[in-house]
């Protein structure tokens, strides 16, 4: 059988970054694992920042108007030529230099084979979605994601998708609803899990960190991320499983635990905590 090595495709969507630009391709470019390209889908930029990149094999720009950043990411997936393929805003890092190579081990581990070696063709067995953690700049912290994906974990809190992972073939039908300016990555993500009944698997791997305070954090697109969530839970959930999950969340306070696991002082403590309940839970 003929083999080869897993390659990443990291997407970078921008328009006029900055320096933000280049502190996240310098995080790619230092991964140890190199079998990777990186697509830079620009979105007609003025600032100059990505004049200052240098095309070659590894690093691939694409300049052309989009409509948004789901409009951009469906773009640049378009060009993509790995197997499996990460979004990371530009100010988003790589949490460490062994990020691929510590996510390739774990694919090929669920995959039965050979540590540095797949075959040319992905099999069936091969997961749709991989994601661990997340590493929150802002208030200085590790945000731990939920070690199993259920019908109640796509209400709450799915993993952000700079910590996900997607096989290619996720987008091949499509991608990003582009209606959703705020949550076109959940509903996706939702899609994936109820509609494509994807193979999703959690890593113990902190993948990436983030800046945190970005665009979806607006006070104005915080109003319209509820009003998106609203609308596409009652896509995927019955009425009867909204009701549940809505009552769970309020008989356990979630406005309150929220406000804890974001505070700078205190969010350390709240995800240490999330990490043992999962462990003695038997799930992590």
């Amino acid at each position: 059988m003929e083999i080869r090595q897993l390659k990443f495709s990291i997407i970078v969507v921008c328009l006029n970054p900055g320096e933000k630009l280049q502190e996240t391709i310098d995080s790619i470019k230092g991964q140890t694992y190199c079998n990777y390209e990186i697509i830079v889908k620009d979105g007609l930029s003025t600032d100059g920042s990505v004049e200052a990149l240098t095309p070659n094999d590894k690093i691939k720009i694409f300049r052309e108007k989009d409509v948004s950043i789901y409009d951009a990411m469906n773009q640049a997936v378009g060009y993509a030529k790995g197997d499996y393929a990460i979004f990371l805003n530009c100010g988003d890092k790589f949490f460490h230099t062994k990020v691929l190579e510590e996510v390739m081990g774990h694919i090929h581990y669920f995959r039965e084979q050979k540590p540095d070696e797949i075959p040319d063709e992905l099999s069936d067995k091969s997961p749709d979605i991989v994601y661990g953690n997340i590493y929150n700049d802002r208030i200085g912290s590790m945000i731990q994601s939920a070690p199993v994906i259920t019908p109640f974990t796509c209400y709450r809190n799915v993993p952000c998708h700079q910590t996900c992972f997607y096989s290619l073939r996720m987008f091949m039908e499509r991608g990003y609803h582009t209606k959703y300016v705020v949550r076109g990555d959940y509903e996706h993500f939702l899609w994936c899990y109820f509609q494509k009944k994807a193979n999703i698997i959690s890593i113990p791997v902190t993948v990436s960190s983030y800046e945190g305070g970005g665009f979806s954090e607006t006070k104005e697109n915080r109003e319209r991320s509820k009003r998106e969530h609203h609308e596409i839970v009652a896509l995927y959930l019955t009425k009867g499983q909204l009701f549940k999950f809505r009552t769970i969340l309020f008989l356990s306070m979630a406005p309150l635990r929220k406000k804890i696991a974001e505070s700078k002082q205190l969010s350390g403590l709240y995800n240490t905590c999330k990490k043992m309940i999962y462990k003695r839970k038997g799930i992590q």
